[in-house]
C-alpha cells in the first residue's frame, strides 16, 4: 500500500512541476528558438543614442550630447551633467567598481557579450564588470507594482513573436540614488521608467535591439533607441572583468576630476 501511495505522490509532483511558476501556456521548445550562440560586441561607440547625437566624438568628448525628449526638469539635469562631463568631473559609478550597470545601459557596454536563450528564460551576460540581466519567458505576467522595488536592471518578462524576443522591464531605480547613468554624457532616467525591447537577428552576424523607453517623470513622449551587436569569430573566451583591477579611470578625491591613464600610468586627459 505504501508503495502505491508513493507512486501516486510522485506522479502528482511531476505533473505539478511541468509548468513553471506563473506560466500561462507551453514554453517555446529549443528547436523553435533562434540561434544567438557565440560572442558578440556592440557596434559603434558608447554614446547611448547616436541617432540624436550632436557634436563629433565620443561620450566623454566636450560638446557631444544627445537629444532625448526630456521635459524641462530632466533637460536641466542633463545640462548640469554635461557641464561636469566637459571638465572631466562627471562621476560614472562604473568607475567606482562593484556597482552594477543599469538597464538599458547594459546594452551600451564596450566589451564582449553572450546572449543566452532558453525556453523559460533569456540572459544578457556582459564581460564588463560581469554584469548580467535575466528576462523570464515562461509566460508569467509582470508582478504587481506593490510587489516591485526599484533595482538597477528592474524585472523583465517577455515572449517570442517568431524569431523576435519582446520583453517589458519595470522597477528601474533610474537616478533615484544618483548612481545610475545611461552613458558618460550623463543621460539619466527617473524611477518611473518602463521599457519595451525587441531583439532579433537581422542577418547571420548582427543582432538588433530596439528599446522603447517611457518615463512620465522625465520624458514628454516615448524615446526609441536602437543598438546593434556584431558576432565575433568562433572559439573566443569571455573573462571576468573587474574595474578595481588595473583601474584606468581614477577619480581625484579632492577635485572630483576623472582621469584616463595611459600605458605608463600617467593621466592622458
Amino acid at each position: 500500500m505504501s508503495g502505491i501511495r508513493l507512486a501516486a505522490l510522485t506522479v502528482v509532483f511531476v505533473l505539478a512541476t511541468g509548468l513553471s511558476y506563473g506560466q500561462n501556456g507551453p514554453l517555446t521548445p529549443f528547436d523553435k528558438l533562434p540561434d544567438w550562440t557565440g560572442t558578440w560586441t556592440m557596434m559603434g561607440g558608447t554614446v547611448f543614442d547616436t541617432a540624436t547625437q550632436t557634436g563629433k566624438g565620443g561620450a566623454v568628448t566636450p560638446g557631444v550630447r544627445e537629444h532625448p525628449p526630456y521635459n524641462d526638469v530632466y533637460e536641466k539635469k542633463y545640462q548640469a551633467h554635461l557641464a561636469l562631463r566637459d571638465v572631466y568631473k562627471l562621476p560614472d559609478t562604473n568607475n567606482f567598481c562593484g556597482i552594477p550597470v543599469n538597464y538599458p545601459r547594459i546594452l551600451n557596454l564596450p566589451d564582449a557579450y553572450e546572449f543566452m536563450v532558453r525556453p523559460d528564460e533569456f540572459y544578457i551576460i556582459a564581460e564588463n564588470g560581469e554584469n548580467a540581466m535575466r528576462v523570464y519567458t515562461d509566460g508569467r505576467p509582470l508582478p504587481k507594482k506593490e510587489d516591485v522595488w526599484p533595482t538597477y536592471t528592474g524585472v523583465s518578462v517577455g515572449h517570442w513573436e517568431g524569431d523576435t524576443l519582446v520583453f517589458e522591464t519595470i522597477g528601474l531605480k533610474g537616478d533615484r540614488d544618483n548612481d545610475s547613468i545611461l552613458d558618460r554624457t550623463g543621460l539619466v532616467l527617473s524611477d518611473a521608467g518602463h521599457t519595451t525591447t525587441r531583439i532579433r537577428k537581422i542577418n547571420d552576424n548582427t543582432l538588433q535591439a530596439a528599446v522603447t523607453i517611457e518615463d512620465p517623470k522625465a520624458l514628454t513622449k516615448p524615446w526609441v533607441v536602437t543598438k546593434q551587436f556584431r558576432k565575433q569569430k568562433p572559439g573566443l573566451f569571455l573573462y571576468d572583468y573587474g574595474c578595481a583591477e588595473n583601474n584606468r579611470n581614477p577619480v581625484d578625491k579632492a577635485t572630483g576630476e576623472v582621469s584616463t591613464l595611459g600605458p605608463d600610468g600617467k593621466a592622458i586627459q
